[in-house]
């Protein structure tokens, strides 16, 4: 048995990766720094080796599996290629796994790793599947009848891959620093459609996605009435969100999500479509009310009156989807959007859009920008989209204490970053009895 070892196990999809692989009886270990993920819990669960990087982790009968944050002159990558492993870049090994089920990949600019948890979710109640989530789940079966798996389109990595059918959620501009426009990540969502082999799923009410030609069938979801899946008489209760799907204009059954805001709507709307045209029973595809979410996307917790919630929102267009969730499902509470942008590339190009897209909220702060050390900085500063904001503020690491005023509100805690360290140096009530003393 060969043993395959993950260099950067701790990313995401290697993390989701190695789990699907242990899963399936495979040998696994990996590689990383030493800083603590989120993402170890599952594989230490599991019992998944973490080894620190050295060339001694490499041996020449290994299959070797790179993360796609290390160069070529990684240590480790310069020993597997010298001992003559087998080797892998990470999306081109997940295509090679990919051809060996019913494959479903799901990619889009946003709600890709939200649409591939509900996706997983509902199948994973019907049929013995394999998934690969881009909040670092991952879950192996060895009589997998679908492999679902989120399909970044980031340096156009997702052409690695040859799915049976791809649900394609939306085209914005984003990952400045590789996309040009709009239109150069079009050409890639197109030349992604092109690698389908059975069919497409695509948001209708979107107008790129209307653009995409393909030699696959391409059936639209979305609120627009020519869309073939329509979502209508939309209800908030306490539970979620309610809507009628009309199939091509003919009342096909009601549905009910746990979540909130028109965004989660279009990804059900992705999901029913697509187990719709498998020929899964509506009852099945209801399964979708008992979904818990993914990791980092609304992961609420509540402290007195506060909730305090952590999301990977990044985009302008993702943190206005955001707000509006948490106004759709707490409507009589304060919104304080808490927000680190994310590069300095994304953060200087749509510097006018993230101020209007947190002004959404009642209350905002900022955080440092967190930037790649690749990255050039510029004289760019958090202070320059500060300015942009009204009664905008900074948010010290330091005195986090400041947010304890926000009693009945709902404290937002938005990046891709390291966001997590504002909310877990925020301990409400610990200073008060510190002054107490």
């Amino acid at each position: 048995m060969t043993t395959y070892h993950l260099i950067g196990i701790k990313g995401t999809g290697m993390s989701a990766l190695a789990q699907i692989l242990f899963d399936s009886g495979e040998k696994v270990q990996g590689s990383d720094v030493e800083k603590h993920f989120f993402t170890e819990e599952a594989l230490l669960e599991k019992n998944i080796p973490i080894l620190p990087f050295t060339t001694d982790n490499i041996k020449k009968n290994y299959t070797i599996i790179a993360g796609n944050a290390f160069s070529d002159d990684h240590e480790e990558i310069q020993e597997a290629k010298r001992l003559g492993c087998t080797f892998y870049r990470y999306h081109d090994f997940l295509g090679e796994l990919a051809k060996q089920y019913r494959s479903i990949a799901i990619t889009g600019s946003h709600g890709k790793t939200s649409t591939t948890g509900l996706l997983a979710h509902v199948l994973n109640e019907a049929f013995p599947i394999s998934h690969l989530i881009g909040d670092g789940t991952g879950k192996g079966h060895v009589d997998s009848e679908y492999f679902v798996f989120e399909a970044c389109e980031y340096r156009r990595h997702f052409l690695s891959y040859e799915p049976d059918y791809a649900i394609m959620t939306n085209i914005d501009f984003d990952h400045p620093d590789y996309f040009t426009s709009v239109d150069d990540v079009f050409s890639a969502f197109q030349a992604m459609a092109d690698r389908v082999r059975k069919g497409i799923i695509a948001c209708g009410d979107d107008e790129y996605l209307q653009r995409i030609t393909a030699k696959v069938p391409v059936v639209y979801y979305g609120f627009g009435s020519g869309n073939d899946f329509q979502a209508q008489n939309i209800q908030n209760t306490k539970n979620g969100t309610s809507f009628d799907v009309f199939v091509r204009n003919t009342f096909y059954d009601t549905f009910t999500i746990p979540m909130y805001g028109d965004h989660h709507i279009l990804n059900a709307l992705s999901v029913i479509a697509l187990c719709h045209y498998e020929g899964m029973p509506a009852e099945d595809i209801k399964k979708l009310s008992s979904f818990s979410g993914v990791k980092r996307r609304f992961s609420e917790k509540t402290v007195g009156k506060q909730i305090i919630i952590d999301d990977y929102a990044h985009h302008p267009r993702e943190i206005m989807a955001t707000i509006e969730s948490a106004k759709k499902k707490y409507p009589t509470k304060r919104i304080v959007a808490i927000f680190q942008p994310h590069t300095f590339t994304r953060t200087k190009t749509f510097l006018q859009e993230f101020a209007d897209s947190l002004a959404g909220a009642d209350e905002i702060y900022l955080c440092d920008i967190f930037g790649s050390a690749r990255e050039e900085t510029g004289k760019l500063t958090i202070a320059d989209l500060q300015a942009l904001i009204d009664d905008c503020k900074m948010l010290d690491i330091n005195h986090t204490e400041v947010l304890e005023q926000y009693e009945d509100s709902v404290l937002l805690f938005m990046g891709a970053g390291d966001i997590q360290k504002f909310i877990e140096a925020y301990k409400p009530g610990v200073h008060d009895k510190i002054i107490n003393k």
